[in-house]
């Protein structure tokens, strides 16, 4: 499907029942969702796709069923990286292999073909290119930039989304991850001489257990990052990362491109109001990513189909009260919000760190619990990805 790109904006506003603000996984499956449904909406996004994503980039079986992506097609045309294990451990021990025989546990995927995809057929108005400037409020909706009306505006434009800002006061006081990654092609030379298996992403716990490292490879691309539940001295914590790799021969001493960084909440330490009056959160915008993995694909993309529901079963009504459901649907997903120090953060860190390294080195607990639980969620069922209409 080509998308309805708007070329110039009008002299009076253009009418949409929902304006999404961001383009990546959660705005456009919101859009999607709610244009089958027969709504009007419009996606506004500051850049034009396909864009740069600074990601890891690996989405599991579960997330391509709730998009309902046809495999065969998207792997046809574009990087699907099949996995099959996953090696973990801490930095500077010997990882621990963790093999899933039969079907791909999961799927590497670049992020610049995969969001593009996603929006491309997505059936919205694309409103790309142009940066979020204002909102005010009227008497049936919001006007966006003085150009864009809407009965609701949806915040999907990641962690520094302007309407979560808007929402929070400007998200002050936030412990955020953040991270740097780099992803580039292989030359013929260094592709023969790496030794990573695209099969099989590595991930490295950082000795203080505040993030992890991970080298991955798709194809012909490499992709390496660190992220950490702390920004201070990043960027040394990447460099003596990567020096580590390169000593090993894990990865090319010379890299083409800087690293690019990005930061997102973990879900558990999230404080973000997520609903007002005519107002909705979704996807790194609300703060969804998953605690022990920081993954925010599949987040992203299951608070969008909850939302679209929501928003379906308001049937047009848009005040705070109909959308604070939408909150008691995302804890009854993801758990309840924990902002507070969990148990085990409040141990002594010389304790969790004897604790971690021992079970990092358990098979069992390695294959199980860090891999199969925490980072694939093998354990939650895909949500159905079509909204139903009364």
């Amino acid at each position: 499907m080509t998308p309805a790109v708007l070329q110039s904006e009008l002299s009076s506003p253009i009418q949409f029942e929902v304006l999404v603000v961001g383009g990546g996984p959660a705005g456009s499956t919101l859009a999607r969702a709610l244009t089958q449904c027969g709504m009007r909406v419009g996606v506004l996004d500051k850049e034009q796709f396909p864009r740069q994503k600074v990601c890891a980039g690996w989405v599991t079986p579960a997330v391509m069923h709730e998009l309902e992506i046809d495999l065969d097609h998207y792997g046809r045309n574009f990087v699907l990286q099949p996995i099959h294990s996953f090696r973990t451990g801490q930095v500077g021990q010997n990882l621990v292999q963790s093999d899933f025989p039969g079907e791909p546990i999961s799927y590497g995927i670049r992020r610049s073909e995969f969001d593009h995809f996603l929006l491309r057929r997505c059936g919205a108005e694309l409103l790309l290119g142009r940066a979020f400037r204002s909102m005010r409020r009227d008497d049936t909706g919001w006007l966006v930039n003085e150009s864009f009306h809407a009965k609701l505006v949806v915040g999907a434009g990641g962690h520094f989304c302007p309407v979560a800002r808007r929402l929070n006061d400007g998200c002050k006081s936030e412990t955020a991850v953040a991270a740097q990654e780099i992803e580039f092609k292989l030359s013929a030379q260094q592709k023969a001489a790496c030794p990573v298996d695209g099969t099989i992403p590595e991930l490295f716990f950082t000795p203080d257990l505040k993030g992890y490292g991970w080298v991955f490879r798709k194809g012909d691309y490499l992709n390496v990052g660190l992220g950490r539940e702390d920004k201070r001295k990043l960027a040394g914590h990447v460099q003596r990362f990567c020096k580590r790799l390169q000593a090993e021969g894990r990865i090319p001493w010379e890299l083409p491109e800087k690293f690019k960084g990005h930061a997102y909440l973990l879900y558990h330490h999230a404080k973000r109001c997520l609903v007002d009056d005519g107002i909705l959160l979704i996807g790194d915008s609300a703060g969804l990513a998953y605690p022990q993995s920081g993954e925010g694909i599949r987040p992203a993309v299951e608070s969008a189909l909850l939302a679209a529901q929501l928003i379906v079963d308001g049937k047009g009504d848009y005040r705070r009260e109909q959308l604070l459901p939408y909150v008691d649907r995302l804890e009854a997903r993801f758990g309840r919000r924990e902002p507070a120090a969990g148990l085990t953060e409040k141990l002594p860190l010389g304790v969790r760190q004897a604790v971690a390294g021992r079970l990092m080195k358990s098979r069992w607990f390695s294959r199980h619990i860090l891999t199969a639980r925490w980072f694939l969620h093998v354990q939650d069922q895909p949500l159905p990805p079509r909204v139903t209409t009364s």
